[in-house]
């Protein structure tokens, strides 16, 4: 208990200073090269619709995979991390998406793109992405709000970025050239990887994970089976079902979506809402290209709102850490899925550039909020310590929707020759996400009330879930920065 405690003292000092800021920088710069490279994929559309012959659902399915993996690689993520440490994961899921897009520069066929670029890129952009966030989380604890809303500037970066420079390349190269650039490009998630080292400690030790035969109760569990079996192999059988029950747990945190409203509230209204969110970057190029927009302008509206985004976003992050929005971000979040699904009637009333501009203002404003504010109001909902098991269910379900809303919508456009379904359509799942979780949040916070009238009203934070969360212990603290320091 005592190197407990003394664990999570060293380890507090490396939060909130010094080194924890150049993993923010760190951060950044991955969330540009991962979250932000699937916005320049609709600069590619066309292209690849006349270079395979393939509809708008067939070609659509290719950002579609790139973005679902991205997401629902979580689980496997969350293992590397546990295992070897973020470091490790960021590296290996930048080599993964180098030598997908690499790969995608000689494919032949619509299918093995799906393979290339959107199943193996897709997975190596999870893995650099969510142990980049994980480690975030640990590096920071009394400026995390702060900390999570500048690395999601990194998103904003990549969107006014990689458009524009995609644009460029593709009409001095063609796709495939850039395609192979892209993979050097994204090799540098490597050397963000490099830069999150594990925290050192006082005495300069590095902390260590247990071992997983040392893991708390996993001894007593096979003990109590053991004197209750009537053979070796009843044992077995039996200690694999409990190691698969705990992997479930450990990683997927059904437990937590079965035990805590607030998480499975914001976990099925997340995913609703991806349906729609993600439908504008694939189709807004398209649909401008369609009704008379040069392709260079066209490219220069997904940069928009990414510039838009670099300012906003910290922003956000500053208002919603004051003390006044401590347990209502879920608020802000709903207020700012509202407007984005709000703003798409903006873009269907006209398709002129002016207009699609002023539409692409309004549009990265919502979504400045939206990113900045979805992994914090996660770790509102869910205690730190089961972030990184709470955040692999949460992708993983999301992912499911990101995944078949383009494809479903691109089959919409094909069948009426209309892009304006595009934006119908995400605007009926922004909204109704919006009204569902503000209005469940809203009843479940009255429940929550009405159960402590005659005691003394609960923490702010605590209003997620039907049973307070438990104050965390010395040696429990000390574990919670495992997943950064376990190389």
């Amino acid at each position: 208990m005592a190197q407990g405690g003394v664990a999570a003292r060293g380890a507090a000092k490396a939060q909130d200073r010094g080194w924890a800021w150049m993993v923010l920088l760190a951060a950044v710069l991955l969330q540009a090269l991962t979250l932000g490279f699937p916005s320049c994929i609709g600069v590619f559309f066309t292209d690849l619709q006349h270079e395979f012959q393939a509809t708008n659902s067939e070609t659509s399915w290719f950002p579609s995979i790139m973005v679902a993996v991205l997401h629902a690689g979580g689980p496997l993520c969350t293992i590397l991390v546990k295992r070897f440490g973020c470091r490790v994961a960021v590296m290996l899921g930048g080599l993964l998406s180098s030598v997908g897009m690499v790969s995608s520069s000689f494919c032949n066929s619509l299918s093995q793109l799906y393979l290339t670029a959107g199943l193996i890129t897709g997975l190596g952009s999870c893995f650099s992405f969510q142990a980049g966030v994980t480690a975030l989380g640990y590096y920071f604890m009394r400026w995390r709000t702060l900390a999570n809303a500048m690395a999601s500037t990194g998103v904003s970066l990549g969107f006014t970025l990689w458009p524009l420079l995609s644009q460029y390349l593709l009409d001095e190269m063609g796709w495939r050239n850039t395609f192979l650039i892209f993979g050097g490009i994204l090799l540098n998630c490597c050397v963000c990887g490099a830069i999150m080292r594990p925290v050192q400690l006082a005495s300069g030790s590095l902390l260590q994970l247990p071992r997983p035969e040392e893991e708390p109760g996993r001894k007593a569990e096979v003990a109590q089976l053991s004197n209750g079996a009537s053979s070796h192999l009843k044992l077995q059988q039996q200690t694999r079902k409990i190691a698969c029950f705990q992997v479930l747990q450990k990683y997927l945190a059904f437990d937590i979506f079965s035990q805590n409203k607030g998480y499975q509230i914001y976990t099925i209204g997340v995913s609703w809402m991806m349906m729609g969110f993600v439908l504008p970057h694939v189709y807004l190029v398209p649909y401008a290209v369609q009704n008379g927009v040069e392709e260079r302008r066209a490219a220069l509206l997904i940069s928009i709102i990414g510039f838009i985004n670099i300012f906003i976003r910290p922003l956000t992050g500053l208002l919603s850490g004051q003390k006044v929005f401590t347990g209502r971000r879920i608020y802000l979040f709903s207020l700012a899925v509202l407007l984005c699904g709000l703003s798409n009637f903006i873009c269907v009333i006209s398709a002129e550039f002016n207009m699609l501009i002023f539409y692409c203002v309004i549009l990265s404003i919502a979504m400045s909020g939206i990113g900045a504010l979805t992994f914090q109001v996660l770790m509102d909902v869910v205690e730190m310590d089961r972030f990184s098991s709470a955040l692999g269910l949460f992708t993983i379900l999301e992912s499911i929707t990101l995944l078949i809303g383009p494809p479903l919508t691109g089959l919409l456009v094909d069948i009426t020759s209309d892009f304006r379904y595009v934006f119908y359509t995400s605007s009926f799942f922004l909204i109704s996400a919006a009204l569902f979780m503000a209005l469940s949040f809203c009843a479940l916070e009255n429940k929550n009330k009405l159960k402590d009238t005659s005691k003394v009203p609960p923490d702010k934070s605590a209003i997620y879930n039907e049973k307070p969360n438990e104050p965390q212990s010395e040696s429990q603290s000390a574990l919670a920065v495992v997943h950064i320091t376990s190389i």
